[in-house]
């Protein structure tokens, strides 16, 4: 019996062996997974920032010549025997203001009536005495805006008379847009936007060093303009945006906060709080064209505010936003340990010292967050502020809440229809970068505060 050997021990043995290699399996296959999922992460983030990136691409590449415009050096001459007017007034013993006032209109009318066109004319054949153009020819390649530019320096200073001086004058879009090569140059005469002459004409400037491409300052100092489309720019859209934002930062934030707080630290929980928060998750996911709707019909047909406005254009952007900035803080507010009012209370704090001594300086860091996301959101809507009327064309720089404006989106939609498309569609794309750089900006300050509340606290 004893050279009898049992063969319990070899099963054992088999088996952990077994069991080894199923566990060193599983281990291999849940790694594999692993590194899977992980590979799976990366190309999605890789894949995002690629999308990112040409949509970047693509806005810089189009948008970045529009910040250039033609631009030429002229000698104008201001000739006596175009500028046929009367010295201008000045004040006269025993002449009453109203009485001085009158004569210096009357001697302004007088400029007004003068042939403008033909300083401007005669300015550019001087720059090409060779080329022979004529009148309309001539001012094709000039933006018609100039010669109200020229009869504003005279009236400025009418001792310009019979002088000579170099004067810098934009381009038209037609001869940015030929110079700039948007245009196909092959394409017959009858396709082309400027005459042959015309076309001539600028390239021999351009040539010569008379016309250039200099930085468009207009696009951040005028306002939109029709008559003369290359010297539009976003500075009334830029104004009325932050009239805008200003309306929102004042009513969304404050209101918003308070009614987070409320929500979360004080209100009680029934079928009413229940019911205020279904309906606060839902406006979040409305759409914006339906907050223009309820503005058009609320604000301008019931309460008779001015129609284009940025106050309405605010109101309507502070609903929108309340939702994002409500769900956000609160979001922020239940991240708070508990411990933390506890300890306030046990501590004989009240209800309200707990709230706004311990939590809510907490909580300001996720707070500004919130808002800077609703704001920044609002900053780009442009469906309901085209149902309340800023689609309008105002060429004008708002001075208060209360006058017609544009916004920023708004005039992106009406640059991108515009019938010029060879100029447009990269003056629509540079608007484009002045938004985002708006937008850019508020996200840096919300992480710079951000980062200065945390350290803080």
């Amino acid at each position: 019996m004893a050279d009898v050997i049992s063969p319990q021990p070899s099963r054992e043995t088999d088996r952990s062996a077994e069991r080894l290699k199923r566990i060193r399996d599983g281990l291999s296959s849940r790694h594999a997974r692993e590194k899977r999922f992980r590979a799976y992460g990366l190309a999605a983030i890789g894949a995002a920032l690629a999308f990112v990136a040409i949509l970047f691409v693509m806005i810089l590449s189009k948008g970045l010549p529009a910040f250039t415009q033609a631009t030429m050096t002229l000698d104008v001459f201001f000739d006596p025997a175009i500028i046929k007017v009367e010295p201008k007034p000045v004040p006269q013993q025993g002449q009453s203001p109203a009485e001085f006032r009158r004569a210096t209109l009357d001697w302004e009318r007088q400029v007004t009536m003068v042939n403008w066109n033909r300083v401007v004319e005669t300015a550019i054949k001087n720059a090409a005495p060779d080329m022979e153009v004529d009148t309309r020819q001539a001012l094709s390649i000039v933006e018609t805006n100039e010669r109200f530019l020229l009869r504003d320096r005279f009236v400025a200073d009418p001792g310009l008379l019979g002088k000579t001086i170099p004067v810098d004058m934009l381009g038209s879009a037609n001869a940015d847009n030929w110079l700039k090569g948007n245009i196909d140059r092959s394409l017959p005469d009858a396709q082309q936007q400027l005459s042959a002459p015309a076309r001539a004409l600028a390239d021999k400037l351009l040539e010569e060093g008379k016309m250039r491409f200099a930085f468009a300052s207009h696009i951040f100092t005028n306002v939109d303009s029709r008559s003369a489309p290359a010297s539009a720019g976003l500075a009334g859209a830029f104004v009325g945006s932050l009239y805008m934002m200003l309306v929102v930062i004042v009513l969304a934030v404050p209101i918003g906060v308070a009614s987070a707080v409320y929500l979360e630290e004080f209100a009680p929980k029934n079928r009413l709080t229940d019911l205020i928060e279904v309906n606060i998750n839902n406006l979040a996911a409305v759409p914006s064209i339906v907050f223009g709707l309820l503005g058009a019909a609320v604000f301008i047909n019931y309460f008779r505010l001015p129609l284009s406005a940025p106050l309405v254009g605010g109101l309507v952007l502070t609903l929108m936003t309340l939702p994002t900035i409500i769900i956000a803080t609160r979001s922020a507010l239940r991240a708070v340990p508990p411990s933390l009012r506890q300890a306030a209370l046990g501590l004989g704090a009240s209800r309200t010292q707990t709230v706004f001594h311990h939590v809510l300086p907490v909580t300001f860091p996720g707070i500004l967050t919130a808002t800077i996301i609703g704001v920044a959101q609002a900053l780009g809507e442009t469906a309901p502020l085209l149902l309340i009327g800023m689609n309008a064309f105002v060429a004008a720089v708002p001075a208060t809440p209360l006058d017609q404006s544009t916004a920023l989106p708004v005039q992106i939609y009406l640059w991108q229809g515009n019938e010029n498309r060879n100029f447009f569609e990269a003056r629509t794309s540079a608007a484009i970068i002045v938004l985002l750089g708006l937008m850019i900006t508020l996200n840096a300050i919300a992480i710079f505060l951000r980062t200065r509340l945390e350290r803080r606290s």
